[in-house]
C-alpha cells in the first residue's frame, strides 16, 4: 500500500499530477483542484494516498491533509460511493463544508457535487451522520421548496428550529403555503 508520497510536483494534466520522489521514482496522483491551485509547478508537496485497486488499473488518489484522507475513508464506507464519488465529494467541499451539510442534513449542499444524485447524497448523510452520532430527520430530506418555505417563516418568526419542524410535521399537507403558515402561527401546539 502506498500511504505517502513526498516529491516534487513536475505535471499536471487537467486532476492528475506527476510526482516525482527523491528516488526518481514518478507516481501519477489525482490531486483535488485547490491541491492544484495552491501547489504549482515543481513545488516539493507532501501527499496522503489512496490505492484504489480495480481489474484494469491502479489508481491513486491524493490529499493534502491526514483529515481529508480519513474523512475520504469514510466516505468509501458509505454503501454505493466508490473512490472516484468519493474524491469528487472531497474535492467539490471541504471536510467542514461535508460535517456541517451532515449535522444539518442538508441534502441541497452535497447534490451541488457534481455527478452526485440525490439518492446517493441522502445516502451520506444518513450513513455518515449515524457515524458521527447524530440523529437525522429523513423527513427533511425531501421537502419541497415549498415546505423549506413554511419552515424558515416559522424560524424568521422566532421559532427554534426543531419546533418549527415538529409543528410543520402536523400542518394538513393539502392547503396553500399562507394557509400552511397560517396554521402553524394557530396551532402552537
Amino acid at each position: 500500500m502506498i500511504s505517502k508520497i513526498k516529491g516534487k510536483l513536475v505535471e499536471i494534466e487537467d486532476n492528475l499530477g506527476l510526482i516525482e520522489t527523491s528516488s526518481g521514482v514518478f507516481y501519477q496522483v489525482y490531486l483535488s483542484p485547490n491541491f492544484i491551485k495552491k501547489y504549482p509547478l515543481d513545488s516539493l508537496v507532501e501527499v496522503y494516498t489512496f490505492l484504489e485497486v480495480k481489474e484494469d488499473a491502479l489508481n491513486l488518489y491524493g490529499f493534502e491533509s491526514k483529515k481529508e484522507y480519513q474523512f475520504f475513508l469514510s466516505l468509501l464506507s458509505v454503501s454505493g460511493v466508490g473512490a472516484k464519488t468519493a474524491f469528487s465529494v472531497i474535492s467539490f467541499l471541504t471536510v467542514d463544508e461535508i460535517v456541517k451539510a451532515v449535522k444539518e442534513n442538508n441534502l441541497e449542499v452535497l447534490a451541488q457535487v457534481p455527478r452526485l444524485g440525490k439518492k446517493t447524497a441522502a445516502k451520506i448523510i444518513l450513513e455518515l451522520s449515524q457515524k458521527l452520532k447524530k440523529d437525522v430527520d429523513l423527513s427533511n430530506l425531501y421537502l419541497s421548496d415549498e415546505d423549506k418555505t413554511v419552515i424558515d417563516t416559522l424560524i424568521t418568526l422566532g421559532y427554534k428550529p426543531a419546533f418549527a419542524k415538529k409543528i410543520f410535521a402536523k400542518i394538513p399537507k393539502n392547503i396553500s403555503l399562507e394557509e400552511k403558515i397560517k396554521w402553524a402561527l394557530k396551532n402552537k401546539i
